[in-house]
């Protein structure tokens, strides 16, 4: 699975501005909305309603919010890059800068888990995590996600 092909078009975004995890979902929403054709609201609230299930913050400062949602047509992702992180409740109690949000139709259920262990082998590396976070431009964070899942080549 390509996690570049699951960003949206302009769905990746670096910014700041966020100061707790529910701005930060909110952020994540704003971007998510248009590429899912939805609105802000209800997107918000289907994050909201999985985080109620338990916190998406993997740790290292990563979180993955995800929701299945009516109306959307394949599995599509967000990319957030906050400049302070938040308290999210992760399972190490760092606070989160880097939010990869899925979003999946409501019977994807093999594809949806097939990209959330996609990006969270991708998030797992540190190197990763560096580099998204010392990356300049949405570009050049798309181009990370395009190269981690590149195929390894023969030397």
């Amino acid at each position: 699975m390509d996690i570049g092909d699951l960003l949206a078009d302009g769905g990746v975004v670096l910014r700041s501005g966020a100061s707790s995890k529910r701005q930060a979902l909110h952020v994540v929403a704003d971007a998510a909305a248009p590429a899912l054709g939805l609105p802000e609201d209800k997107v918000l609230e289907a994050l909201l309603e999985r985080e109620a299930l338990g916190s998406t913050g993997l740790g290292a400062g990563v979180a993955v919010p995800h929701a299945r949602l009516e109306g959307v047509e394949r599995v599509t992702a967000v990319f957030v890059r906050l400049d302070t992180p938040v308290a999210y409740g992760s399972v190490d109690d760092r606070p989160v800068d880097l939010l990869f949000a899925l979003f999946a139709p409501p019977r994807a259920g093999a594809d949806h888990l097939r990209a959330l262990a996609a990006v969270s082998r991708a998030l797992r590396s540190s190197e990763m995590r560096e580099q998204l976070r010392q990356a300049r431009t949405a570009d050049a964070i798309r181009a990370l996600f395009v190269r981690d899942n590149a195929p390894a080549t023969a030397a």
